[in-house]
């Protein structure tokens, strides 16, 4: 009896790994090992044959093949119906659906475009974190908590720290750079920031800015002529003027604003639409776009990193980088850098 017990258990496993994959199958197994009339339920039967010493142990061999048999049948069965879903849920005769090739955002072409230059100037990339202390956000930069500039620079700060906020500028990493390192060096800066600005056509709570910075001995005010000049030449064409206006930024003095020649009209203010003459719509008339800030670093500056300003000198710059991508891409509104339309930015 038990050699037989073990044996229909050993059929009955291999016919049901064996059978296909349909309910109709499982049942008829079903019915064959556990129906009224089945081999299992025969067995069974046969108890009241075998002498009452035996009939523990039989009974208990018997439960364990239903249990076996209940078991495959149950798993063999959910495999089943888990397959039969996923064929109602994927037609795998349908063609694929093709994915064109990808391509860098136009904000990240631009700081691409942006930092090749300057790279190829001997400038180092340094990056730094987007959640800053007010001390490098403000303090290091000479911006005391009662300057009136202050304001312009304010921006989101955590709720879990009231001496943490997102970086309004990317200059705290000029200054943790230059607390880490000595002079010379020049570097360049990359990444978002973050102001409090409503946000319209030429406004956005979050943009891109590349800052440069660089420090040594004897550093003149005509070295950053000469680099910004490179600059503008590189990425706006070697026919593009540039001027300097006088300004004011904390961390800078002398500070300037730099122009370039208006990329539409060349500098002059208007262009021609048939036999009329019309004021130039990207300059407004001007001549001129202002692409960036500029000067010498603040003496108070070097003091607050540790060092000595009798002994060196240094330039620093920054720029938006959608304010660049939209002059040189003739954009019209910020807001489309960032609403992933891809009619938008498949262009680029």
């Amino acid at each position: 009896m038990k050699e037989q017990i073990k044996q229909i258990g050993q059929e009955a496993l291999n016919e049901i790994a064996s059978s296909g994959a349909n309910k109709d199958s499982l049942e008829a197994l079903r019915v064959k090992y556990l129906g009224r009339k089945g081999i299992v339920t025969g067995l069974f039967k046969k108890l009241a044959e075998l002498p009452s010493a035996d009939r523990p142990e039989i009974g208990g061999l018997i439960n364990a093949l239903k249990n076996d048999v209940t078991r495959a049948l149950d798993e063999k069965l959910f495999l089943t119906a888990r397959d039969e879903d996923a064929k109602d849920h994927i037609d795998v005769t349908l063609p694929g659906v093709s994915r064109g090739p990808g391509r860098a955002h136009p904000i990240m072409q631009t700081i691409d475009q942006i930092c090749d230059v300057f790279i190829s100037l001997g400038f180092k990339i340094v990056e730094g974190p987007e959640i800053e202390t007010e001390h490098y956000n403000f303090e290091a930069l000479n911006i005391p908590l009662e300057h009136p500039s202050r304001d312009a620079f304010d921006t989101f700060y955590l709720r879990s720290s009231q001496k943490h906020l997102l970086r309004s500028h990317t200059s705290p990493v000029q200054a943790r750079f230059m607390e880490k390192n000595k002079p010379p060096f020049s570097i360049i800066v990359p990444g978002r920031v973050y102001r409090p600005d409503a946000t319209d056509a030429s406004h956005s709570f979050m943009f891109h800015q590349v800052e440069g910075l660089v420090v040594g001995a004897a550093i003149k005010f005509s070295d950053l002529k000469g680099v910004l000049e490179i600059f503008a030449k590189r990425l706006f064409g070697r026919s593009t003027r540039m001027r300097f206006r006088p300004s004011f930024f904390p961390f800078t003095e002398p500070s300037a604003e730099v122009d370039i020649s208006c990329i539409l009209c060349a500098g002059s203010g208007k262009h021609n639409i048939g036999s009329e003459i019309h004021r130039c719509s990207l300059c407004g008339g001007k001549g001129w776009l202002e692409i960036l800030g500029a000067g010498m670093v603040n003496p108070k500056v070097f003091k607050n990193v540790g060092y000595d300003p009798g002994k060196v000198t240094g330039f620093a710059f920054g720029m938006g980088v959608e304010r660049i991508a939209i002059l040189k891409y003739g954009i019209s509104d910020i807001r489309l850098f960032f609403e992933n339309d891809v009619r938008f930015l498949r262009q680029f």
